[in-house]
């Protein structure tokens, strides 16, 4: 599982961005409560869906600048 780039995103819409935003915090949520109760996780997973949250919140934010501007 590589990085994904963000230029596959860029052409999302708000409302389907929105959607990723709140799974892949979902996600990241349950990775660490495994990660809390010592079940088995694959830790650079946690690191991934961090990265792709990163990503995401980014992308939301200029895509409602440039909402906002227009």
């Amino acid at each position: 599982m590589s990085l994904s780039t963000t230029k596959n995103l860029h052409s999302l819409n708000i409302k389907t961005i929105q959607d990723a935003i709140i799974k892949t915090k979902k996600e990241i949520i349950e990775l660490n409560i495994k990660k809390a109760t010592k079940q088995n996780i694959k830790s650079h997973i946690l690191k991934l869906k961090q990265h792709e949250l990163a990503q995401l919140l980014t992308i939301e934010t200029i895509k409602l600048k440039q909402k906002n501007v227009n």
